[in-house]
């Protein structure tokens, strides 16, 4: 029987905030039940598992980060549209570290493709529309910019770039101008 109070949106929303404080790594079925003040066989009127809370967890990010990327990028093109999708990848992962580690975690393909992940991915061609990639080029730019954006953020989180100059900000700013400057000037594809 499930507990008055308790609903699937709460322990995720209690997962969530956990991975932000403690990181996703940290997030266990007893660890939230501990933070809901609940035993830990009360979750499973809610929850399968803990890969379900992970999923869960995944798909609230997802979505969270979809919405603010969509928000940004209202009205932009260009550089413009570049950076406003690349600053809030960025802040989202400031902000919300446990979430946008979670954000990346291996969904099964039907949940994938039910997710917000498909957003972000139109999101990222909404703003390569603002380029003149050549045609077949799209995916190999998507990939591209995940890359890069997702590494840079990766590598600034675990503090990758503490003990160096400049600030993390101005390689920021340069590392934009370069994506938007090879963007403008992609090279063109070597078929044969």
């Amino acid at each position: 029987m499930a507990r008055a109070g308790l609903s699937p949106e709460l322990l995720v929303r209690a997962g969530a905030d956990l991975a932000d404080e403690a990181g996703f790594e940290h997030v266990t079925l007893s660890e939230v039940a501990r933070r809901c003040g609940v035993k830990v066989a009360s979750l499973y009127s809610h929850l399968k598992n803990s890969h379900d809370l992970k999923t869960r967890i995944a798909l609230l990010a997802l979505e969270e980060l979809a919405d603010r990327a969509a928000d940004a990028l209202a009205g932009r093109s260009g550089k413009d549209a570049l950076a406003a999708l690349a600053d809030t990848y960025r802040d989202y992962a400031r902000a919300h570290p446990g979430r946008y580690t979670a954000a990346r975690f291996r969904l099964d393909p039907a949940t994938a493709a039910g997710s917000a992940g498909p957003r972000h991915a139109r999101m990222t061609r909404a703003v390569l529309r603002g380029y003149d990639l050549p045609e077949g080029e799209e995916t190999a730019a998507v990939r591209l910019l995940g890359a890069a954006l997702h590494g840079y953020v990766s590598l600034e989180a675990g503090g990758g770039f503490d003990h160096s100059a400049p600030d993390t900000q101005a390689t920021w700013k340069r590392t934009l101008d370069a994506l938007d400057s090879l963007l403008r000037n992609w090279p063109a594809p070597d078929h044969p």
